[in-house]
């Protein structure tokens, strides 16, 4: 059977891991362990724990950012409505996924600064699906599809505040079980759209 090249190992032992003990207990140590190399071989592909998670989460979750870019990269296309309900979808299973591995941080407070400053330090951060929606949203308001009026950085961050809870508050729940994600996105997209879409004329 063929061996998966290191990167490859490291990113799935990191994934792993970072699901089952939380990012803020998943060492590079035990990374490397459990990825069948040593921790200078991991220093090799990746500059630092934060470094490893943004990769994480850029190759093993959901794809929220690039989705993002290639939308405000070419607005018009497609419908507001359809454009819409697949960003919240690909941002309810993204938040569903991360939101376990990076929920420890904020047991340590510390450590949770530190994180934070190395991802500044790496140019990412969770605060980036909201400006990169909200970029989306204001190259639909230059098209004439998003009301001129509209607060585009409020509405991203109403659509990605609702998809980051959707991976904790129904927990708690007599079913505890989250809303299924494609509908979720779909009434999502619907009600979001009441606010800030430019009225179709009467036929």
């Amino acid at each position: 059977m063929e061996t998966k090249p290191a990167r490859v190992r490291i990113l799935d032992a990191a994934h792993e891991l970072m699901l089952t003990v939380g990012l803020a207990r998943a060492t590079t140590k035990e990374i490397a362990r459990a990825a069948g190399c040593s921790e200078a071989a991991l220093y090799k592909y990746f500059d630092s724990k934060e470094d490893l998670f943004v990769r994480v989460l850029a190759e093993r979750l959901p794809r929220l950012a690039p989705l993002l870019g290639s939308l405000a990269a070419a607005p018009g296309q497609g419908t507001l409505e359809e454009n819409l309900t697949e960003i919240a979808r690909q941002a309810a299973l993204f938040y569903e996924q991360s939101f376990p591995i990076a929920a420890s941080l904020y047991a340590e407070t510390s450590l949770k600064q530190r994180h934070d400053e190395a991802l500044r330090a790496l140019g990412s951060g969770p605060h980036l699906p909201i400006q990169g929606l909200d970029a989306y949203l204001r190259a639909e308001q230059t098209a004439g599809r998003v009301r001129a009026g509209a607060d585009t950085y409020a509405a991203a961050s109403l659509l990605l505040g609702a998809c980051a809870q959707r991976a904790f508050a129904y927990d708690a729940t007599e079913s505890g079980e989250r809303p299924p994600a494609d509908e979720f996105a779909a009434r999502l997209a619907r009600t979001l759209l009441g606010g800030i879409s430019v009225a179709e004329p009467a036929v």
